[in-house]
């Protein structure tokens, strides 16, 4: 065994160990977007829904282009620049590794945060409430990059950046939620969010089995 390697901590204390600086990043994001509410003006041209779709859409490619495609240009200049251009020669530094990892979960995060930031434009009924979609925007991608470079920094040092994650989640059970009252009222509203969270403590439940 190698001596130079420090064993990995137990979840518990890896938990423990992330609960505050994770409780700061929360904290922040929710001021961020909050903040970015009050101070961006009430968006025109924003009644119909094909115009708020539209909108989000556009909000989408900006957090792509600054996220993900940042994410395959590190990549990309790396493995040109370096032994690993031939990704079979097992050449990958620790940089290159974790740039991949990053990519890999920023295209993860993308398949929830897109079509939520759509879903969250279609209840949004005036040019005032949009400006969620562009705060959610701001603190989604501003949440990639302290995922990014945390995570160059240290394993555990992502993990504020799962604010955006965290964001993308509320999203998706907001307007899950609005679909579910749409037909059949409180009802509705509630079983998607009760089902969520009776998924959640299952995996919740076999996860602990397992470890």
């Amino acid at each position: 065994m190698n001596r130079d390697i420090a064993p990995p901590l137990p979840a518990r204390a890896r938990l423990a160990g992330a609960a505050p600086v994770m409780a700061v990043a929360f904290v922040v994001a929710v001021a961020l977007w909050f903040a970015v509410f009050a101070l961006v003006p009430p968006l025109a041209g924003m009644d119909a829904p094909l115009a708020r779709l539209m909108f989000a859409l556009k909000c989408g490619g900006v957090a792509i282009l600054l996220t993900f495609m940042t994410g395959i240009e590190a990549i990309a200049h790396e493995r040109l620049g370096s032994a690993a251009f031939d990704p079979l020669a097992g050449h990958e530094t620790r940089r290159l590794r974790v740039n991949a990892r990053y990519a890999q979960n920023t295209a993860e995060q993308l398949l929830i945060f897109v079509p939520g930031l759509l879903l969250l434009a279609l209840y949004c009924d005036s040019g005032a409430a949009m400006r969620a979609v562009v705060a959610a925007t701001l603190v989604w991608t501003l949440a990639r990059f302290v995922f990014w470079i945390g995570y160059h920094r240290g394993a555990a040092q992502r993990m504020p950046g799962l604010v955006g994650y965290a964001q993308s989640m509320i999203v998706l059970l907001y307007v899950a939620a609005r679909f579910g009252y749409e037909i059949a009222g409180p009802a509705g509203a509630s079983l998607p969010l009760l089902l969520f969270a009776a998924i959640e403590a299952i995996i919740l439940l076999a996860t602990r089995r397992a470890a």
